[in-house]
């Protein structure tokens, strides 16, 4: 990632005291240079059936073990741009090629598309003149924030595709297998804040980075609340795919040998 272009990206949204109230008109010598670079865009008009057939091109060319290696990279690198390509290639992978207008959600929690709320994506039937500079900047900041919005697993999955090849190294390794065993030792009824503050000692990141990485796990199946008593009703909102998760759903062992079964040597034995 090109440094200059990346530092264009962070000033255009970011201060040291947070979000700007009026991000910088993307025009100028500073935008097109990142543009050039591929980390800023003009606006973008494209539909719902549009992205999907983009989609399912790309699920031709990004393979499971290739976004799984990616994240895996992440975790002692801290290129957190890399990590969200999990979740956009689980939430994608399995949707079938469809029109927005195909099949009504009979109850659309994410979108009125019936294909979409199925797999949980939220999707409009067309995007006009979309930003998609902001979805990037979270991208690059923290590793994603709307993570399950069709438009940005679009973005994420075309920018992953011009990546390199990624190594997954010891370290790595060594990290998710700490990542897995603070699951394994979170109290029954511990929430998904009991679980960041458990990774702060074994995942390189600022807490917003852990945050992102949960719901990535959420999104991919790795953390999934299971069909057991709730401590507390409505969860937490401080999450979206982890609003409910609790200490004793523990994590799927199907999903991280599915993953990550290649790269980690220290497997736990199945949770009941």
């Amino acid at each position: 990632m090109d440094n200059k272009a990346k530092k264009i990206l962070m000033n255009t949204f970011w201060t040291s005291a947070g979000w700007k109230s009026s991000p910088a008109a993307f025009t100028g010598e500073d935008f097109d240079y990142a543009k050039s670079k591929g980390l800023m865009f003009d606006p973008v008009t494209i539909t719902h059936d549009e992205i999907i057939q983009r989609l399912q091109e790309l699920h031709q060319t990004i393979t499971r073990e290739r976004v799984a290696a990616a994240f895996l990279h992440s975790l002692s690198t801290k290129k957190v741009h890399l990590r969200s390509a999990l979740s956009s290639w689980a939430l994608t992978s399995g949707v079938p090629v469809h029109t927005y207008e195909e099949r009504s959600a009979v109850r659309p929690n994410y979108s009125s598309c019936g294909d979409c709320n199925f797999h949980r994506l939220m999707s409009d039937r067309e995007y006009i003149n979309q930003d998609l500079n902001v979805l990037n900047f979270e991208r690059v900041k923290w590793g994603g924030i709307r993570l399950n919005w069709l438009l940005y697993c679009w973005l994420d999955l075309e920018l992953f595709s011009t990546e390199e090849e990624f190594e997954v190294t010891a370290e790595d390794a060594a990290i998710l297998s700490g990542m897995l065993e603070a699951v394994r030792g979170c109290g029954e009824y511990d929430g998904a804040r009991m679980l960041e503050k458990r990774w702060k000692d074994v995942v390189p990141s600022s807490k917003n980075e852990r945050d992102v990485i949960m719901e990535i796990w959420g999104y991919a199946g790795l953390l999934v609340p299971r069909d057991t008593p709730r401590k507390r009703r409505g969860g937490s909102s401080d999450y979206n795919s982890m609003a409910e998760w609790q200490g004793n759903d523990g994590y799927s062992q199907e999903a991280v040998e599915l993953y990550f079964g290649g790269f980690n040597n220290n497997r736990p034995p199945q949770l009941s």
